[in-house]
């Protein structure tokens, strides 16, 4: 299955004119890097963000979300955002700059 290209699209509003922004395709969707970074994503219908291992277990907790597992090895530090999470323009706006501040907060690749 493709990606949702809608996801992706209002993704990249949020982003425009963040510096080292990328885009890559992997995992049979889309990332977004930041210098060099991947800080969220889109695979099928869901959001994925790179939030990084101190905030993991609270996001977790939040709404709409579940571990990153795309192999039966969960990723720590990413998280799954279903579409009922991203409905709402500030909801998903919120999850894209989670992603970018922990991208941001890692050394350039």
């Amino acid at each position: 299955m493709a990606y949702d290209e809608n996801l992706a699209t209002r993704m990249r509003a949020i982003l425009e004119g963040t510096s080292g922004l990328t885009e890559k395709k992997m995992f049979g969707g889309i990332g977004f890097m930041i210098q060099g970074n991947m800080a969220c994503g889109v695979i099928q219908k869901d959001l994925i963000v790179r939030v990084g291992s101190e905030s993991y277990e609270e996001d977790l907790k939040e709404p709409h979300v579940r571990v990153f597992d795309m192999t039966g090895r969960p990723m720590t530090g990413w998280i799954t955002v279903s579409p009922e999470g991203t409905r709402e323009q500030a909801d998903l706006q919120a999850w894209v700059l989670r992603g970018v501040d922990f991208a941001k907060s890692l050394p350039p690749k």
